[in-house]
């Protein structure tokens, strides 16, 4: 296999000043989750649930109602809360301090795979190595402050694709597969694997997302429990949509927290107020729809919408002859954006996936040997940092209605899908297939 410096991964060390950084980085988020436990009330936003369900499974109690369309507490499937039951049984500090250094230990490796899968077959040097690490800070914050697992997600996400350049695409598969049965809505690889003729990941990830979701489980909870509330969930969350919502949250659906495609097209072709995202608070009724059409009407544009955008990035994708390492990563990049609007909820948190394209993005502004090449791709991130600025708190939530992290993902799409349609000549060097890209 050919040579890259650029791919080889390295622990952190305390003679770089970045590494030095991230490290108090580290220690000041953790202190985040832990310093309200220990010292205070106790950390509030979804830490208490976490360990809310793993008493679950280890008291033997249901994760559900009975009932499907009543509330749930716990909308994920059964499969983390057994996971969140092992350092549960040790208390809520243990679990706190265990879910902290996963979101360490997935940070560093977003930003290891990420700089490592540019294609650009350059070093960077240490600032521009920290750069999408401190534009993306508040995302990063929120992961630890919330709790959240879709830093871990990303991170499982890239090291799935870095398998399947190691030629390594069964375990590749069992990472999607494990991200998917955390979190549903990285399922969507699944169709690009099969597009891209990945089989051996794509058959990996259907066998291992099934033996996450019904084999591993099945031993805690029963195989006929687990079943059943397999059932349950999938029917609350995956099989009920109304006009009032979906998955359990209908007061989150369409209000100006969730920037998805499905969001963004209901909320322009529908009247609904956007600033109602909890039921039990009054709020101003504010409405953005250009048009007034159905809830069905809007859900065929919603589908119109979407065939589009997957027809544009089939085009875009270039034939397996004309592939490099670095249309790989740009591929990668607008497959990652896409995925993060197509979510169905898809909250300021979601958009920490943005770290591998705009990691991809400076890469080609820092190394491209094309001066205005250079400027341009600069000139889009600065545009879709700026956007990403406005869902700061002195902002007015108005702005997120509109999608200022939707467009912030569309300039990034936009500025891969051009430098995917024009990639450098043959004698810029990068051009030469590499054994690293994605094997057909």
């Amino acid at each position: 296999m050919m040579s890259n410096p650029q791919r080889q991964l390295r622990w952190p060390s305390l003679r770089l000043p970045v590494d030095i950084l991230f490290l108090i980085c580290c220690v000041l988020l953790i202190g985040d989750v832990l310093v309200p436990e220990i010292f205070g009330s106790g950390k509030s936003k979804d830490y208490p649930l976490w360990y809310w369900a793993g008493q679950q499974v280890l008291q033997g109690k249901d994760l559900y109602p009975s009932d499907p369309t009543a509330y749930f507490a716990f909308i994920y499937p059964p499969l983390p809360a057994v996971l969140l039951a092992i350092p549960a049984w040790f208390g809520k500090t243990v679990l706190y301090s265990v879910l902290s250094l996963l979101n360490v230990v997935a940070w560093w490796m977003t930003a290891q795979l990420s700089h490592a899968m540019t294609g650009s077959g350059r070093t960077p040097n240490q600032w521009l190595y920290f750069l999408p690490g401190l534009v993306t800070i508040s995302f990063v914050f929120d992961m630890f402050d919330l709790g959240q697992p879709n830093l871990m997600l990303l991170a499982l996400m890239l090291y799935g694709f870095w398998l399947i350049t190691e030629l390594r695409p069964w375990l590749a598969g069992s990472m999607f597969a494990l991200a998917t049965a955390i979190k549903v809505f990285p399922v969507a690889v699944l169709p690009y694997l099969i597009w891209r003729r990945q089989w051996a990941a794509a058959v990996s990830m259907i066998v291992f997302t099934l033996a996450f979701l019904y084999v591993v489980p099945a031993p805690v909870r029963g195989f006929a429990h687990n079943a059943a509330e397999m059932k349950t969930w999938y029917q609350a969350m995956v099989g009920s949509s109304s006009e009032k919502g979906f998955g359990q949250r209908d007061e989150q659906n369409w209000s100006w927290v969730n920037q998805s495609i499905i969001a963004m097209t209901h909320r322009l072709t529908r009247p609904l107020n956007y600033m109602q995202d909890d039921p039990t608070k009054p709020v101003p009724v504010r409405t953005m729809n250009i048009v007034d059409i159905s809830f069905k009407a809007a859900n065929l544009v919603v589908l119109a919408v979407s065939g589009l955008l997957g027809l544009g990035f089939l085009l875009v994708m270039p034939r397996k002859e004309r592939r490099t390492p670095r249309s790989d990563a740009e591929e990668l990049g607008i497959l990652i954006c896409l995925m993060t609007v197509a979510s169905p909820l898809a909250r300021q948190y979601y958009f920490m996936w943005l770290f591998f394209p705009m990691t991809v993005l400076m890469h080609r502004a820092a190394f491209d040997p094309r001066p205005r090449v250079r400027l341009w791709t600069w000139l889009a991130l600065a545009l879709a940092g700026i956007l990403m600025l406005l869902a700061l708190p002195p902002f007015p939530k108005d702005l997120q209605a509109w999608g200022n992290n939707f467009a912030a993902t569309a300039v990034m799409a936009g500025a891969l899908v051009w430098h995917i349609l024009h990639p450098l000549g043959d004698t810029a060097g990068s051009q030469a297939p590499a054994a690293v890209e994605l094997q057909q």
